[in-house]
């Protein structure tokens, strides 16, 4: 005989924020060397032109290319290179995986085995943990010679991504195409985007051609 247990992971995980976050990156590019050249930053969305949020990170971005030696410029028009930026999390895909799970047992209600099974199951790194009461208060339980239980964990994943473009303002020519790529249990883009940019420019610019698995540390604890 076998019992499921089924376990709804949270949508928003807030030990999965302290994890290491992980990212497939893949980067085009024939930039050239940092000479002072001058860069703006705009959104290829035209529903993110006036949005704060994009002007949020849009300026991290911005602290990203300032620390590679490019200059910010005050507008489009100043500038030597052109950022287009845009990014997103998709609804979220529902996933299953079985695994067996062996019950304890005894005679329940004199605290020899104490009437309860604890588990710990997992999802994408993250932690559920429960705690499946046994039905034998008292007498015999027949898991104690064989049988079990199979646990049914069901959990969400969210697909993330960063794609950021740079052109030379002179020819419109592309020097640059990035695209950052994340699976998490978390859909929140103030978490996610941050960290998408941090994988964009670790070892940037990178390989041309090369798709590579960047893992960002979690903040460190104050």
């Amino acid at each position: 005989m076998r019992y499921i247990v089924l376990i709804a992971a949270a949508v928003l995980s807030l030990t999965g924020c302290a994890e290491p976050f992980n990212a497939n990156v893949s980067r085009f590019q024939s930039l050239p060397a940092p000479q002072g050249q001058s860069y703006f930053i705009r959104t290829s969305e035209p529903r993110l032109a006036n949005s704060l949020e994009f002007s949020h990170y849009a300026d991290l971005v911005a602290s990203k290319l300032s620390a590679q030696g490019y200059q910010l410029a005050a507008n489009p028009d100043a500038a030597t290179l052109v950022v287009s930026l845009d990014y997103g999390v998709d609804k979220g895909k529902m996933m299953t995986r079985t695994e067996p799970f062996s019950g304890y047992g005894g005679w329940g209600g004199y605290g020899l085995w104490g009437g309860g099974y604890p588990y710990r199951g997992y999802g994408y790194g993250y932690p559920h943990r429960g705690y499946y009461r046994g039905s034998f208060a008292f007498g015999y339980d027949p898991f104690l010679f064989g049988g079990g239980y199979q646990r049914e964990e069901s959990y969400i994943v969210y697909t993330s991504g960063l794609d950021m473009q740079i052109d030379r303002k002179a020819d419109g020519k592309r020097v640059f195409e990035g695209h950052a790529k994340a699976v998490s249990s978390v859909d929140s883009l103030t978490y996610l985007v941050p960290n998408l940019i941090d994988a964009m420019f670790t070892n940037f610019p990178g390989n041309s051609g090369e798709t590579v698995k960047i893992t960002v540390a979690p903040p460190k604890k104050s």
